[in-house]
């Protein structure tokens, strides 16, 4: 864990969230800004910096994001409507807080 890693401090419970599915490995909560109708953001317990970083042993750490992501997909219904399943990779693609994070954003009609 990072101390200044507002990420890090959710999982902690240092600062609040609105989590809607919690494991040993992911931790996944309401984005605070959303940009559709359901927008949840999925991050590992494991401090990793970025989709740049994680170490060649951390590849189930992202397939259990995908796979949560996916299984909360069709506890929100919007498996079927369809759904986007985003990373943002660094500074000039959107990325803001370095702590690997996912975005599920659907609920479009």
């Amino acid at each position: 864990m990072e101390q200044d890693c507002l990420f890090c401090q959710i999982i902690t419970g240092q600062r609040p969230a609105d989590i809607v599915y919690e494991d040993e490995t992911v931790l996944a909560f309401k984005d605070i800004r959303p940009h559709a109708p359901v927008h949840v953001l999925f991050v590992p317990r494991k401090h990793i910096r970025s989709i740049n970083d994680p170490a060649e042993n951390d590849g189930p750490i992202v397939g259990a994001m995908i796979m949560r992501a996916r299984a909360l997909a069709r506890t929100l219904h919007v498996d079927r409507s369809g759904y986007k399943l985003q990373f943002n990779v660094e500074r000039g693609a959107g990325q803001v807080i370095f702590h690997l994070h996912m975005h599920l954003v659907g609920g479009w009609h």
